[in-house]
Formats: C-alpha cells, structure tokens, sequence
C-alpha cells in the first residue's frame, strides 16, 4: 500500500495554494487590462469566454447590459452576434450535404426556386459553394431583408444584385448570401430555419440560444448600442430584438426566410457561443455530440478565398494574435462587436462581445476586440 507522508502531504497542499495565488494573479491582471481596454475605446460592457484543451477555463461579464437602468451585464445574457450567426447556417447545410440532400456544387437557381444567374455571365452556373463562400458574385446594393430584390420576376433592378466579374472569380462580402442559403435550408429540410438550427444544432449541443426572439427571454437580451463619433454618444438600438410577429404570423416557407436573419439573427450568451466554437475546433462534435462529420467541418474550415482567408463561414487569419493562425468569425451590427476565433490543432479559442464602443478598426478589426483577444491569450493560454 502506498503510504502517503506528512511532508508529501504538505508538498501537495503547498503546490494547490501556490497554483490557487497564480491563477488567481492571472485573472486580476486579465480583468484589469480588459477594464483598461474598455476604458480607452469607452465600452459599455464586454462580455468574454475562453477554451483551453477543449475546457471552458474562464468567463466573465464586464460593464453594463442596460445604461439607463444602470443594470450590470451577466454571463447569462444574450447578445444579438450579428455575422457570426453565418456559420450556424453553413453547419446546417453541411449537415444537409452530408445527409445527401444537397451538394455543394449544386446550381443555386434549382435550390431556391428562381433564376439566380449573373446577367453578365449567364452560363456560368452560381453554385451552394459559391454563395456559402462569397464568390457568388452578388452584393447588397438592393438590399438583403427580401429575397424579392434578386427574384428577376420581383424586382426590375434585379441585375444591380450582381458585380461585374464572373461568379466563382472574385469576392465580395454579402448578406444576402446567407438570407439566401437560410431559405434553401427551409426548402431542404421542411423544417422553419430558426427551428431547424434549434432541432439540429443548439439542443443537441446543450445551448440557450436562437433566431426567433419569442422563443428567448426577453430580460436575457443585452441592449446594443450605436456609437456617435461626432456627439460621442451612445443611442440604445431596439430593433435589434424586434420580434417581427406579424410577419412571423404570415410566413411563407423558403420565402420569408430572411425575417430570421439567417445572415446575422442568432441571440446567444458568450459562453454559450464558446460551447458552439468548441464543437467547431474538435471537427464537428462536442462532449460526445456529434454535429457533423469531420470531413464537413474540415471542409467549412478550408480556405476557398486565398487572399481574404475566406471559407465557408469560416476565416483564416494570421495577424489577429501576430503569428498565430486562427479560424472564426467576426461581426457587427446595431453598435454591437463579436468575435469568435479558435486554434484547432492547439485546442484553444477566444469569445469576445461588446455591446457598444468606440469602433476604432485597425487592418480591419474593431480594436477593442483585437486587443481584448490578445490580452486573454497572453493571460490564459500563453
């Protein structure tokens, strides 16, 4: 029998406690850069989440969900993440794809139901791939809120949805897109969007989240707030959570779809979306879970745009944390700021939110997640 000594005893307790006062140094210091850090680009509150060997090692809520009633923001309450919502759309077409139901090379114009063709390159077939990539060639000059602004039998100015270069030859960033891709997934599956993501993604991860506002608590939602530069003031921006009930009342399966904002509708707790991250840098399963296959979210994760680092809702970037390479997403709406960035070979990742600030962009990202991002990984995953 082993025979566990006094002095071994005391050598085990010594090194809790030392391993208890360095931890506990680690998130004071993390927590005073990141009130630093909201102080210089005048955050009302940041909320943020970090993995680490596929643990959730921290979280915590910072300033304020509401100004005007002065209430603190909690780990438990729901942000509306804007872009970052893309990728729940794009897991469930891969799930669809993998499911046999739909290829990625399939013509787009046969998925959704109308004509989908670049008046300029008229053979040139835009394909699922295309769309869930950005190379589609369309743009939001008409608008995305509507699938009418691109239905050539809806809309007489439908050829302005389309740039100039051929479909699968260029990028552009496009909502409409992914409004697009959520009523293709409608059609598919026969299941409402939000509901589909909530029957297919969220329950089966364990996830407080979605599209529809009425199927979420209210009081979880965080007020966003729009930054003045000129005034540097903050207006709260309410339709953020409009419900849309009416419409909602009146839906037209794969056709109302853009209601749900596939493209940036999802409402979601940081911790929650780190769960979410987490199921993405293991290759498709969380906690025994599987979402998809390892070959489609491979797939989702590989780059298809060499210079913007774009796949398939997913980016690579290597100067968010200098010389590190990490996938994800941004996004931003209403005053709000989300990031979503991990490392699937070292099995860490970083949530960020903030609900309103001074929107300083550096090389293309709000500074005050870029620079929240790196202080968190210095302090946790370093």
């Amino acid at each position: 029998m082993m025979r566990f000594t006094f002095s071994k005893f005391i050598i085990t307790v010594t090194a809790l406690i030392t391993y208890s006062i360095s931890s506990y140094a680690q998130v004071e210091k993390a927590e005073a850069e990141i009130q630093d850090i909201m102080a210089k680009y005048s955050a009302v509150g940041v909320s943020v989440a970090v993995v680490k060997q596929n643990k959730i090692i921290y979280t915590h809520s910072f300033g304020l969900k509401n100004v005007e009633n002065n209430v603190p923001l909690t780990d438990q309450d729901l942000f509306r993440i804007a872009s970052i919502s893309k990728s729940f759309s794009a897991t469930s077409i891969m799930q669809l794809v993998e499911a046999g139901k739909i290829a990625l090379d399939d013509d787009f114009s046969n998925l959704v139901g109308f004509k989908v063709r670049n008046p300029k390159f008229p053979e040139t077939i835009i394909t699922l791939k295309m769309m869930l990539s950005h190379r589609s060639s369309l743009n939001d000059s008409q608008g995305y809120l509507k699938l009418d602004v691109i239905n050539p039998d809806k809309n007489p100015d439908w050829a302005k949805c389309y740039n100039s270069y051929e479909p699968g030859k260029g990028y552009e960033y496009c909502n409409l897109n992914f409004n697009l891709i959520g009523t293709v997934i409608e059609k598919i599956s026969g299941e409402r969007f939000d509901n589909y993501v909530k029957n297919h993604l969220l329950k089966p991860l364990g996830l407080y989240a979605g599209y529809c506002v009425d199927s979420l608590d209210s009081a979880k939602f965080v007020t966003l707030y729009e930054y003045n530069n000129d005034t540097k003031t903050f207006t709260p921006a309410p339709t953020a959570y409009a419900p849309r009930r009416e419409e909602i009342k009146n839906y037209v399966m794969g056709y109302s779809t853009p209601i749900f904002s596939p493209t940036g509708g999802m409402k979601i707790s940081a911790p929650d979306l780190a769960k979410y991250m987490t199921m993405h840098m293991n290759y498709g399963t969380y906690n025994g879970v599987k979402i998809m296959s390892k070959k489609h979210s491979k797939l989702m994760q590989t780059k298809i745009s060499e210079e913007e680092g774009y796949a398939m809702a997913m980016r690579s970037v290597d100067d968010l944390i200098p010389g590190l390479t990490l996938k994800g997403h941004t996004g931003s709406a209403y005053g709000l700021y989300s990031a979503m960035f991990f490392n699937p070979k070292e099995k860490y990742g970083i949530v960020v939110i903030t609900n309103g600030c001074n929107p300083v962009y550096t090389k293309g990202y709000c500074d005050l997640i870029q620079a929240s991002i790196n202080s968190l990984y210095t302090n946790f995953i370093k």
